[in-house]
């Protein structure tokens, strides 16, 4: 047995309480290695009343198994002490604790977790969980009031530069407000939309006031309640890791340098401060965006105060935060207490390129942008250099990182207003896109679609990635296809709260396969990419009929008798396999439909 490869500590990652008499505990193991995990465990007030649990293997990736166990207590989990009992698959045992891995059962210096704190148990908006989020870059999305149009604005649909104009605002959104009811869409993400300089505005001026392009406040009071009305909520973009160079306190310190009441607002690297990036710290070398300190006190307070603004005086939903992982974590950890104290429901998403696990602790961010999603799906249906193998990996690996409850919060997004369009990468193969957006509407998370990828907009990275919504008159045939997939999302409990599993990754047949569950609602899910038919073996649960979702067409599930061969059938109880014909680039989603043998 490899034992390097078997890890537990008791911190977050590996044991937390989801209620306060409920917890989780995790292992990870070398793959393929351990048949039987268990955890022994107790009271330390009650040495004799030892319970032992047989842990499931959660999460397999490339190199390790993720076991996982749900422990239950009368009340409240305290004073629990534990160990691990690991079975190899050629049947020896070994024990695993605080110093290590032996032969023999420990006899002190194990695992303990203390106390199960009511703050400990992280709470989420119920709301969120698998929720579909629309995301707008305001100024490209629809031109609703022309009277509000800078002087420079451009036709509509004008290539876009990081300096053009177009006329999108505010009450263009508002006005499209029923289409983004008929796509299902159930919660709004708004790119920066207070004053500030350049068409993206994230260089802020006033954290109070809607840019006068885009609108007034009371325009955006006004596009609040119709989308609250029409069961759509609203999420802003917070930029506080930095401001624009017009922000009065800005003004000040360059007015007033070492004399301003503001010097200790940004990190000033010499004086006198000039807008040059040499100066002070700003993002990368962009010298009109100058980084704020967020370790000061007095910067802290004006953040919670804009912050706490727009939710009590205009009652939207939650915020993304720019560059989050960049910004002082005391902020988050002040803001989370104050912010859910107030409002329980609200959601904070955190941005970050990476794995953002800083962020995720349960005292900061519910959850984050999720780019290793993104450059998984990408890299698989997209530039098509991922095996169905380590598309297996890849996802197992990403799902490990998290707790349950953060995997079904998590922004799942295929592209943004900071990346190349999807179908881009999909070299303008909508059968691509298509099966991408089929992926990312099952998978567990909160699907993210960013405007006008259910109109077919293409484009490379930042201005192309920015251009103007295409109004054509009518409905892209990609719309449909988002609109199908959003539908069955939510007449589906299993695809939002459920289990994931794979269950098929086939080379040779470029196809992948897994189920989602959810106590007795189970959905498979079967996707080929490859430009020939082909047949494929579909391990399932139950022998039995089953039936495509659409009810149109059937399968018969044969016992699964001799199983030699199919994927993860080691930690899979398969009794059926079903042999299905599979068309080019095509996806099969199949539930049961009745009469298993067992």
């Amino acid at each position: 047995m490899k034992r390097e490869a078997v890890f537990h500590i008791n911190t977050e990652e590996y044991i937390y309480p989801v209620a306060r008499n409920r917890l989780i505990v995790r292992i990870r193991t070398a793959k393929k290695e351990i048949r039987q995990c268990q955890i022994i465990y107790w009271d330390r007030t009650d040495c004799a009343g030892r319970k032992i649990l047989d842990m499931e293997c959660a999460y397999r990736d490339g190199l390790f198994d993720y076991f996982q166990a749900n422990l239950v207590f009368p009340r409240v989990a305290r004073y629990q002490k534990y160990y691990f009992r690991l079975k190899e698959t050629n049947g020896e045992i070994w024990y695993y604790s605080v110093f290590g891995i032996g032969r023999q059962e420990p006899g002190d210096n194990f695992f303990e977790y203390l106390y199960a704190n009511q703050n400990d148990v992280i709470s989420v908006p119920g709301w969120a969980q698998g929720t579909v989020y629309y995301q707008i870059f305001p100024e490209r999305f629809f031109n609703g009031d022309g009277r509000n149009d800078p002087d420079s604005c451009m036709e509509w649909g004008t290539p876009p530069t990081r300096e053009n104009y177009m006329g999108g605002d505010l009450e263009g959104i508002r006005q499209k407000i029923p289409y983004l009811r008929r796509l299902g869409i159930e919660c709004l993400y708004l790119n920066p939309i207070f004053e500030g300089d350049f068409n993206h505005k994230y260089a802020t001026t006033d954290y109070f006031r809607i840019d006068p392009i885009f609108g007034t406040n009371e325009t955006f009071r006004a596009l609040v309640e119709d989308c609250h009305g029409a069961g759509i909520r609203v999420v802003l973009d917070g930029v506080f890791n930095h401001t624009g160079i017009h922000f009065p306190p800005f003004q000040d310190l360059l007015k007033k340098q070492e004399c301003s009441e503001y010097r200790e607002w940004f990190l000033v690297n010499s004086y006198p401060v000039a807008v040059t990036h040499h100066s002070y710290e700003c993002v990368g070398a962009y010298k009109w965006m100058p980084k704020l300190n967020t370790a000061n006190r007095k910067v802290r307070e004006f953040v919670l105060g804009v912050l706490d603004h727009w939710i009590a005086q205009y009652g939207i939903d939650g915020w993304r935060l720019d560059v989050a992982d960049e910004t002082d974590p005391a902020l988050w950890q002040e803001a989370r207490l104050y912010l859910k104290e107030r409002y329980p429901e609200v959601i904070l998403i955190g941005e970050t390129w990476g794995y953002g696990g800083r962020l995720l602790r349960g005292n900061q961010m519910d959850c984050v942008m999720n780019y290793m999603f993104r450059d998984i799906v990408r890299d698989y249906f997209g530039k098509e250099i991922l095996t169905e193998e380590e598309l297996d990996h890849r996802l197992n690996r990403m799902l490990a990182l998290h707790r349950d409850q953060t995997n079904r919060l998590m922004y799942n997004l295929l592209d943004s207003h900071d990346t190349e369009r999807f179908l881009y990468w999909c070299r303008q193969d909508r059968r691509r896109m298509m099966l991408a957006v089929a992926f990312q509407m099952l998978f567990p998370g909160s699907p993210a679609v960013y405007y006008g990828d259910e109109a077919g907009i293409t484009g490379e990275n930042d201005p192309d990635c920015r251009k103007c919504m295409v109004w054509s008159g009518r409905e892209d045939e990609l719309f449909s296809w988002y609109q199908k997939w959003i539908h069955v999302r939510k007449k589906y409990r299993c695809i939002r709260e459920g289990s994931y599993r794979t269950i098929l990754a086939d080379r040779q047949g470029k196809a992948f396969g897994f189920v989602r569950a959810c106590g007795k609602e189970r959905i498979y899910a079967f996707f080929h990419k490859g430009e020939e038919s082909t047949e494929i073996i579909c391990p399932v649960l139950e022998a039995g009929e089953y039936e495509d979702i659409e009810g149109t067409e059937c399968f018969r599930a044969e016992r699964a008798d001799g199983k030699a061969g199919l994927f993860n059938e080691d930690i899979m109880d398969y009794k059926g396999v079903i042999r299905m014909k599979m068309e080019p680039c095509s996806i099969k989603v199949i539930k049961e439909k009745g009469g298993f043998e067992g």
